[in-house]
């Protein structure tokens, strides 16, 4: 039975993720390198709590018995208690393959391996570890305590029976699972991505501003937020990492990231999370 659910990164979806378990009663450890990032991933998940006691979705005793069952770590070191484990960390396979074959070293056999990643491939990650049948994606929206689909990624080992555990844990956490295949992208990303990398050619070569483009695609195609808009909120490293990985491994040309994403990013501009993107913050 799952009690305690361990997420590794405290950042924006790592934090969502923390929450959305901890607000369907699960006990939390939120795990990551350094206690001011866990001290922001707190603030986070307070800030965005405070928001459904506003609206009144949540009352303030349940908001504070939200909080009261998540733990913070700055190891993995210490996981053995943990009956499930979501990785989201950066958007790196090296970087995430080393941290799964750490995973498989410290938690126990029978417990299954999920990563949030939007693009890298599960079978690679699971052949990081001696447990591949129990790994498996778990690509949740940004953001996440708002966005009701889960994209669930069978790797080329996984079970049946993990695919089965995890799409269970979703609907616990009232959110909406949807299996892609293990390719680059899967289905959320190698649709967006591309309609993103599209719009930034766009800018580049004059076809229209940032702010031209958005309102076309959100009064023409009834689209919530324009493609740059979203890029800027994901974050411009994220959008170049997703697309290197679509034309790494689809080969295609179609997939190749702008050279304007790629100069922005090299420059610092990243969107939100660096106050400059197509937009200013």
């Amino acid at each position: 039975m799952i009690k305690t659910v361990a997420v590794i990164g405290a950042g924006t979806m790592g934090n969502g993720i923390a929450q959305v378990f901890a607000q369907a009663g699960f006990g939390v450890r939120l795990v990551d390198v350094a206690q001011p990032m866990l001290d922001r991933a707190r603030k986070a998940i307070e800030k965005s709590l405070d928001k459904f006691v506003e609206k009144g979705k949540l009352t303030a005793p349940d908001r504070d018995a939200v909080l009261g069952r998540v733990a913070t770590a700055t190891s993995v070191d210490d996981l053995g208690s943990a009956d499930y484990v979501i990785e989201a960390i950066v958007e790196n396979a090296d970087t995430k393959r080393a941290l799964f074959t750490s995973l498989d070293a410290v938690t126990r056999p029978e417990v299954i391996l999920a990563s949030n990643t939007s693009s890298i491939s599960i079978t690679l990650l699971g052949a990081a570890t001696k447990r591949p049948d129990k790994v498996v994606g778990m690509h949740f929206m940004n953001p996440v305590p708002l966005m009701p689909l889960v994209e669930m990624i069978r790797g080329q080992a996984t079970s049946a029976e993990t695919m089965s555990v995890a799409s269970k844990l979703c609907a616990d956490l009232g959110k909406t699972p949807i299996e892609a295949a293990d390719y680059p992208g899967f289905i959320a990303n190698r649709i967006l991505m591309p309609m993103i990398n599209e719009a930034i050619y766009a800018v580049m070569e004059g076809v229209g501003t940032p702010e031209a483009i958005d309102t076309v695609m959100k009064l023409g195609m009834n689209h919530p937020i324009g493609p740059l808009a979203l890029a800027d909120f994901i974050g411009l490293d994220v959008c170049l990492a997703i697309m290197t990985v679509l034309h790494d491994g689809l080969g295609d040309p179609k997939y190749r990231p702008c050279p304007l994403l790629r100069r922005m990013v090299t420059a610092g501009q990243l969107g939100r999370k660096s106050g400059r993107g197509f937009y200013v913050y």
